[in-house]
């Protein structure tokens, strides 16, 4: 398993053909729980990713900005469904909507969440997978609602654990076959 190596942006080219191949069929992840869209979305363009970023009030990290580039909008990843940027429909899913982490990062301050969380895809319950979208290598983060209690003066960093030091050795996690969840659990 080479997930343990210290990946760096140089590998970046290598990791986002391994997740092409996943993604549009020709790599050997399967969807054992029937929940990923029939065909992956298609790529958004550079323009429509700018005006995301505009909305979001920062810049997506460069390995997720290639990703909803060159790969596509969501519906494939670690835990079989990484956000779309742009809504989405699948009329056939028990929840028609995909998960657009545009829509779901302006509800974000409400929650108390700050801003420069990204959504990536849920978790179990009242989980949710983050990437820091400011942090040295975008970290990625497990959010749980129901381990802070505002009414005991925690705050929204009461309930996240740091699961990846980086979205990049995430992204490797999965492609090289791991599960992201064991390396959470040891954190958690």
């Amino acid at each position: 398993m080479t997930g343990t190596l210290r990946r760096t942006a140089a590998d970046d080219d290598a990791l986002l053909e391994r997740l092409h191949d996943l993604t549009w069929g020709t790599g050997t992840t399967s969807d054992p729980h029937g929940c990923l869209p029939d065909q992956p979305f298609p790529p958004l363009t550079n323009a429509k990713v700018e005006q995301v970023e505009r909305q979001l009030g920062h810049e997506l990290p460069p390995l997720l900005r290639r990703i909803y580039t060159e790969i596509d909008d969501g519906g494939f990843g670690p835990e079989g469904d990484l956000a779309s940027l742009t809504p989405r429909r699948i009329p056939y899913r028990h929840r028609p909507d995909w998960p657009c982490a545009t829509s779901l990062h302006t509800r974000g301050p409400k929650y108390g969440r700050p801003a420069s969380w990204l959504f990536l895809t849920g978790g179990d319950c009242s989980m949710q997978w983050h990437v820091s979208s400011i942090a040295i290598d975008n970290p990625v983060l497990l959010w749980d609602a129901d381990r802070w209690e505002p009414d005991w003066g925690e705050n929204p960093h009461d309930g996240l654990c740091y699961t990846a030091p980086s979205l990049r050795q995430r992204l490797w996690t999965w492609a090289d076959g791991g599960n992201a969840w064991d390396e959470a659990l040891k954190i958690i």
